[in-house]
């Protein structure tokens, strides 16, 4: 209190009890991968894809400038951008040279590596066309791709437009602009492309980094507002043997530790390329066993359009998903499941999943990306990796790292006040009023505000032991809305009979 020694009319500012929370961001992602150029190890914040260009470059070799381009156009905000891998390695001035197949060149794409063979077979059926024949890709023995093609070319199974719209091997371009012939059963080699730039090394523990050192996800614990942790270029580093399958899982279970130990973001997880619904499945039980509330998964794999190449190409989904995360919680707010959304800019899918096929795959945590005729490729499943009921879903996991964040942001006035009744009020009063928006803003369920939340802080739970200790405790319970994952109408026929009545 002030002191007053001389007569006078004063005028004070004082407090008025009341001290509002504010809903915390919940769309800011993280990308760990490669770039041809920028800062190396260092989180750096872009906000728009012109900003990640100037930085870090434009799309190339890796999946990295892909999903950030993707989380921008389907509504992403910020994001941070870690780079990894150090400088390129040179590439090899060395020029391979396509291999004649028929009136066909084949060649390998950047980034196929070696031991690519093509086959030439007849195509299923009896008595196919002449023009039709079967293209079996392999690589180092095991079957990569297949194609049931045509040499016609006004249609729409014709090799050239086929394998350039789906491979991720080879190119095929025709040898004269004359009518083709089917190419004569056969196998040959394609010699390994030039080697595009790439990280001369890296490893898991570059992911993982070190937060002394402020790198890798280590870094990313210095950043606060982050709600999401990406790593499409995990996948590149394996396909390109940067990498092999227990460090891919090492940074995985580095990535979702990271999450856990935050409390505050969900790591978006990518599956490897080229697997079908069973062979997800099977890795996601036996090699990629997690179980975390902060995790999730997203199968298959989109096709987008390269600008580098002018052709499209298969990208992991993550940074996409992302993106419609970032733009749900905008127009609907973060405790909407962010599925049954579209994903913007992709144009194909590198599996077309039937409902029997996510049957298999939704169980199990797997949040499946379908096609839908008239409406679009759409994300068709909303789940964490978690074997809790309690934490099944993504949006009571990302719900909670909000309401938690926000109260924790907003009551930090609390700390050093006086231990009493009036301060107790008050914290029931600034957090009530933030949990009553929430419940109205349709983020909690109830008909009532009493149904929806309560808060406890009074002298029950706060006795003089506790005082003495210096603490306050606040007990806050909320009921979120889940889901309407399973929607079932019950009909059944209805006759409307009247009986007859004699007098």
């Amino acid at each position: 209190m002030p002191s007053y020694l001389s007569p006078g009319v004063y005028v004070e500012e004082v407090q008025n009890g009341s001290r509002p929370i504010e809903g915390v961001g919940t769309a800011v992602a993280a990308f760990v991968g490669f770039a041809s150029q920028g800062p190396v190890q260092e989180p750096t914040l872009v906000t728009n894809w012109s900003q990640f260009t100037r930085i870090f470059g434009g799309f190339g070799d890796g999946y990295l400038a892909h999903s950030v381009y993707g989380y921008f156009a389907n509504g992403g905000g910020s994001a941070y951008v870690v780079r990894i891998g150090g400088p390129s390695a040179p590439a090899s001035p060395a020029a391979a040279k396509p291999v004649e197949l028929g009136g066909l060149r084949v060649s390998a794409l950047p980034g196929a590596g070696s031991g690519v063979t093509v086959e030439v077979a007849d195509a299923e059926g009896e008595n196919p066309p002449e023009d039709r024949f079967r293209l079996v890709v392999s690589q180092d023995g095991k079957v990569a791709e297949t194609f049931d093609v045509s040499t016609k070319k006004n249609v729409k199974s014709y090799v050239v437009t086929q394998v350039r719209e789906r491979s991720r091997l080879i190119e095929i371009t025709e040898a004269s602009s004359g009518a083709l012939s089917r190419p004569d059963n056969q196998s040959v080699s394609v010699a390994a492309p030039p080697s595009a730039p790439a990280p001369a090394t890296v490893d898991a523990q570059e992911y993982v980094g070190d937060l002394a050192a402020r790198t890798g996800f280590g870094g990313l614990e210095t950043v606060d507002e982050i709600t999401m942790v990406c790593v499409p270029d995990l996948m590149s580093a394996h396909q390109r043997g940067l990498i092999d399958a227990e460090g891919v899982k090492t940074v995985q279970l580095a990535a979702i530790s990271h999450c856990e130990q935050m409390g505050d973001r969900v790591a978006v997880l990518d599956p490897p390329p080229g697997l079908n619904a069973q062979q997800v499945r099977a890795w996601r039980m036996d090699e990629a066993g997690y179980d975390s509330k902060y995790a999730t998964l997203y199968y298959p794999w989109i096709k987008v359009f390269d600008p580098s190449s002018g052709r499209n190409t298969m990208v992991p989904p993550s940074g996409h998903v992302a993106g419609v995360w970032a733009r749900s919680d905008t127009e609907r707010g973060v405790h909407k499941a962010p599925a049954n959304e579209v994903i913007r800019g992709a144009v194909d899918l590198e599996t077309n999943l039937s409902k029997g096929e996510q049957d298999l795959l939704n169980p199990v945590g797997v949040n499946c990306v379908r096609s839908f005729a008239g409406r679009g490729i759409r994300i068709w499943g909303a789940r964490t990796l978690s074997s809790d009921p309690a934490w099944r879903y993504l949006n009571v996991r990302r719900l909670f790292n909000y309401l938690e964040e926000s109260i924790l942001v907003g009551t930090q006035w609390v700390v050093f006040e006086p231990n009493d009744d009036r301060l107790w009020s008050s914290i029931r009063r600034n957090i009530g009023a933030f949990l009553h928006q929430s419940w109205r803003d349709g983020a909690l369920f109830g008909r009532t505000a009493d149904e929806a939340f309560f808060i406890k802080c009074d002298r029950e739970n706060n006795p003089q032991e506790s005082i003495d200790l210096g603490q306050v405790v606040c007990e806050i319970g909320v009921a979120p809305v889940k889901p309407a994952e399973f929607v079932v109408f019950r009909l059944s026929q209805f006759s409307d009979s009247t009986s007859l009545v004699s007098e």
